[in-house]
């Protein structure tokens, strides 16, 4: 076989899985969170580098804020999530390259001493984690429901600050029993892969 991951482990992450609508009542916990990040921060990124900041909408008048922000279609599916969370970018990652890359002591100021590289790489970088975290939630067993319909500048102005971009908006928990929406057609391997 091609895959040493077993059957269940890929249906689990991949398969079966899906964008998640309806959510049960039942609560996420941070125990929870904090299992799936320390899972997904092995991740590879650029010069190891961790842009991704994770920023959990718990209280009432907040979820209140973030789904005023939302696009039509989202607000119910985020009031009615047991938690949101809200994935940006840190675009002064490179003030953390010293634990992160402590054999290349020069990365900071060699690769990423101007903002408009710094933020490129975080927007990357920063997708590359958001993804990682999305597939772990579903190792968690819970479900994920991203959206990037959101006013983007309200957020961060909300949220975050000018130092911080954000991503996505991702609603986590269980699933509801009228959580999915059919699958979506894929490509198929011919359309993607070419040999030189």
């Amino acid at each position: 076989m091609a895959l040493v991951l077993d059957a269940a482990a890929q249906a689990l992450l991949f398969r079966e899985a899906r964008t998640a609508n309806t959510f049960t009542d039942e609560p996420v916990a941070d125990e929870q969170i904090e299992a799936i990040y320390d899972l997904v921060k092995y991740g590879p990124t650029s010069s190891n580098q961790s842009p991704l900041r994770i920023t959990l909408v718990r209280s009432p008048e907040a979820r209140e804020r973030l789904v005023r922000r939302m696009a039509e279609p989202n607000r119910a599916k985020t009031a009615g999530a047991p938690l949101v969370a809200i994935l940006s970018t840190d675009n002064e990652f490179h003030e953390e390259l010293h634990k992160l890359v402590p054999h290349f002591p020069q990365v900071k100021d060699l690769l990423y001493a101007e903002r408009p590289t710094r933020e490129a790489s975080a927007v990357l970088n920063g997708a590359l984690q958001a993804a990682y975290f999305i597939i772990g939630i579903r190792a968690a067993g819970l479900a994920a429901g991203p959206m990037s319909g959101f006013d983007a500048a309200g957020v961060q102005k909300e949220f975050l600050d000018d130092d911080h971009t954000p991503l996505m908006v991702v609603n986590i928990g269980r699933p509801g029993p009228d959580a999915w929406f059919p699958r979506a057609p894929r490509l198929d391997v011919g359309e993607v892969i070419t040999t030189v």
